[in-house]
């Protein structure tokens, strides 16, 4: 007789609030899902070091994220407050956008409690707490980064009343899941998708495959992007300063003039960019990807 399959997301039938958040019950995580965030905790830290941003870095030892176990919300939370005044709140799974942006207007960072499954150790659809937690949540001791992500929940209702919420989920694709930063010993990776998959870990800064865009807020609110894969581009800041300035303002006129521009394809390099590694694309090719 053959076990049955491990239940993807146990807690896909948990009550939520109407805020959409749920109760983590960290008591109720097993052995074997501490186990497997301890794994996947040991596989980025050793890739990491002189590949994510020293701010991750530092914040990951000052939040005390470890080979621990699955954190326990509020304890990670009280830790995380006392630093920018954030919060990580568990929900079930991905929530309504509406309700996403609220919380990070509220500095509340949404993050899933499920931990993936064993089968789906090396890649899942939906973001799982290793995802969240271990990817997200560090860069929110940052104060200035803070700020630009509580800026950007903000932002969310403009988008959502102008029916241009894909140019703004452009900004949170290139930035906050797979953005790059220019540091005097190279280039180095803030994004949560890249800091939380030992492949893209590699694959983001060291592959001749993807271009390397120096960030422009227009430039990256036109470009597309691919869910199932690496990136084809990444977009690379100077500073969370830089990030901040350039996105703490009324989007309005920006918004009209994205009306009038083309979406640019994400493998693509159009006039005006500051190029910084123009890719050979060999990966995507080799797959069929890119044209």
């Amino acid at each position: 007789m053959t076990a049955a399959p491990e239940e993807k997301n146990r807690y896909a039938q948990a009550p939520r609030r109407d805020d959409w958040t749920i109760d983590q019950n960290w008591a109720s995580y097993t052995m074997e899902e501490h186990d497997r965030w301890n794994r996947l905790f040991a596989r980025q830290a050793k890739l990491l070091p002189g590949r994510a941003c020293d701010a991750f870095l530092a914040a990951k030892q000052k939040l005390e994220l470890s080979r621990a176990g699955i954190p326990d919300f509020q304890e990670l939370s009280d830790r995380l407050g006392a630093l920018t005044g954030w919060r990580v709140v568990p929900v079930a799974g991905l929530i309504p956008d509406d309700a996403f942006f609220d919380h990070l207007a509220n500095r509340r960072f949404p993050a899933g409690a499920f931990i993936r499954p064993e089968r789906e150790l090396d890649y899942l659809s939906e973001p799982d707490v290793f995802h969240d937690v271990f990817g997200h949540v560090p860069l929110l001791a940052d104060p200035v980064y803070a700020r630009f992500l509580e800026a950007y929940g903000k932002g969310g209702a403009r988008a959502l009343q102008r029916g241009q919420l894909h140019n703004l989920a452009r900004l949170y694709w290139y930035t906050v899941e797979f953005g790059l930063i220019r540091t005097p010993q190279g280039l180095r990776i803030f994004g949560a998708g890249i800091l939380s998959s030992p492949g893209e870990t590699v694959f983001s800064l060291e592959d001749s495959s993807p271009n390397r865009i120096a960030f422009d807020l227009m430039r990256v609110m036109r470009t597309k992007y691919i869910i199932s894969d690496y990136q084809q581009s990444y977009f690379v800041v100077d500073s969370f300063e830089q990030l901040l300035d350039e996105c703490y303002r009324d989007f309005g006129d920006l918004y009209d003039a994205l009306l009038l521009e083309p979406d640019i394809e994400a493998h693509e390099i159009v006039a005006g960019d500051r190029v910084i590694t123009r890719g050979d694309h060999h990966y995507f090719d080799s797959k069929g990807a890119a044209a």
